[in-house]
């Protein structure tokens, strides 16, 4: 799979490193792997373990710490281990970066068609769990294999692929600084809700070829959408009936946009195909990329490491994005992939129709491949943040593209910013599948209008090259009234809003 924008290649891991044996790059015969990975003669199925000695992966138990849940399970397991989810069924937690490398590189072992779970075929699954809307099987190129996701994939890829650097960079440009015009004057901003939870949907509807007037509404409903609110149904009507406006109109109105795209594939989607993709493109898009916005801004704003290596001119901020999404990836989980046939992974007995989980955040700190974890990373991107294999994120590039250039004209706009609280206070929601940042308070000197050859590359849309960010270090203030800041209610993962009672 080719990603768009991908300009230099990735750099890999160490010749050597225990990842390269995944997906068994060096030609050899699984049965071969298997052997290397033979489990003890007693080691017991999924099925077999006794529930109550398993830890949930949710809860708030789960959730107040994840990453200190996912060392807990390597100390006691290693690269696999038994969790239980939601109603207490059982699954495969990946943890090890190798299998994990492994189970997306090999999909004639682990397929992505939900309907292989022994649990549905069992009836074990209540209609209402909260599982359903993650795994319950649907129509898309997420959940296919084979034939069909090379049908569904291949248009979507290509869709994506079409779409230009500049377009990108252009949009980003302009909405990075109408956002910065809105709350430059007032000196002081949560960079959440006034700029990372805005700017990728903004850009998107813009990519996804939606008129310009639809982009601050979708913005709202797509972050009530996430947050799971009473009125998330109403949110999710508006998002499909927008796009269903905007799929009619490309049929008289066709353009360079990733909807005529789809629309006139090779592969003959349906209305309603060239719909529903576009949703999953539109708001996983949009939360994955929120994430990222957020937390490398509060990498660059509280890490030493990198505030000194920014002022100095050594680190671009694609720098930056690579560190976050070793240490922070916009999702810590991804659910799931479902065993064909009785194998072996990690010295687990994986038997046909077990569920595995893919252990993104788990499987970067790795100490197999990460021994030190204060070592920086710039420029690696052998991270599994994006995935890999046949259902490797095909928007990647698309996403960093919109962080790096938001981040990098938000910090020339604003050069002074800096961190409004204490560090301490910084605080996040957890759920099984993601973490997000509450919020981001900064200060800067007020700013009533643009600079001039901001506003004009704004204006023009003039691409702007990645350049190393002057941030001046200031230590971080207390407010002048300090206020507990509001906590949002439990916001449900992205994935579990879009493909859930989302439904129409």
């Amino acid at each position: 799979m080719t990603s768009p924008f991908r300009d230099d290649p990735a750099l890999a891991l160490p010749a050597g490193c225990p990842a390269h044996r995944a997906g068994d790059p060096g030609g050899r015969d699984q049965a071969v792997l298997d052997a290397l990975d033979e489990p003890a003669p007693d080691e017991p199925g999924l099925d077999e373990l006794p529930v109550a000695g398993l830890r949930r992966l949710y809860g708030p138990a789960a959730e107040t710490d994840p990453a200190g849940l996912y060392e807990q399970l390597r100390a006691e397991y290693g690269e696999v281990a038994p969790v239980l989810l939601h109603g207490d069924l059982p699954a495969w937690l990946v943890l090890g970066h190798s299998a994990n490398l492994t189970v997306m590189r090999t999909p004639s072992r682990f397929s992505r068609d939900s309907r292989r779970w022994t649990a549905f075929q069992e009836g074990r699954v209540a209609a209402v769990s909260p599982l359903m809307p993650v795994i319950a099987w649907q129509p898309l190129c997420v959940f296919a294999d084979g034939a069909e996701h090379r049908r569904l994939r291949g248009a979507v890829t290509d869709g994506l692929n079409g779409t230009d650097r500049r377009g990108v960079r252009r949009f980003v440009t302009r909405y990075t600084a109408e956002l910065v015009e809105e709350f430059g004057g007032k000196g002081r901003a949560d960079l959440v809700s006034r700029f990372a939870e805005h700017l990728p949907m903004l850009v998107m509807t813009q990519l996804v070829g939606m008129p310009e007037e639809y982009g601050p509404r979708l913005v709202e409903s797509a972050r009530d959408l996430m947050k799971g609110t009473e009125t998330a149904i109403a949110s999710n009507d508006h998002v499909v009936a927008s796009l269903r406006r905007t799929v009619e109109r490309k049929r008289s109105d066709p353009g360079p946009d990733l909807c005529t795209r789809l629309m006139q594939h090779e592969a003959g989607l349906t209305d309603e195909e060239v719909l529903e993709h576009l949703r999953v493109v539109l708001l996983a898009a949009n939360e994955t990329t929120v994430n990222l916005i957020a937390d490398t801004l509060k990498m660059i704003l509280t890490d030493e490491r990198f505030r000194a290596h920014l002022s100095g001119g050594h680190m671009t901020v694609p720098d930056a994005l690579d560190q976050v999404l070793w240490d922070a990836p916009p999702m810590s989980l991804v659910a799931g992939r479902w065993a064909t046939g009785d194998t072996v992974l990690g010295g687990r007995r994986i038997r046909a129709g077990d569920m595995l989980l893919l252990g993104l955040a788990a499987g970067n700190v790795d100490p197999v491949v990460r021994p030190d974890l204060a070592k920086p990373l710039h420029g690696n991107r052998s991270h599994l943040s994006f995935g890999s294999g046949p259902h490797e994120c095909p928007g990647q590039d698309i996403g960093r593209a919109i962080a790096e250039a938001g981040i990098d004209c938000l910090l020339t706009l604003l050069p002074d910013l800096r961190l409004a609280v204490p560090e301490s206070e910084l605080t996040w929601t957890s759920a099984w599948l993601s973490r997000h940042l509450v919020e981001l308070p900064v200060e800067f000197t007020p700013r009533e209008q643009l600079p001039e050859a901001v506003a004009a590359a704004a204006a023009a849309g003039a691409d702007r090259a990645a350049v190393p960010v002057q941030v001046e270090h200031v230590e971080p203030v207390e407010p002048e009234e300090p206020k507990a800041a509001p906590l949002p209610g439990p916001r449900r993962g992205w994935w579990d809003t879009l493909t859930g009672w989302l439904r129409r």
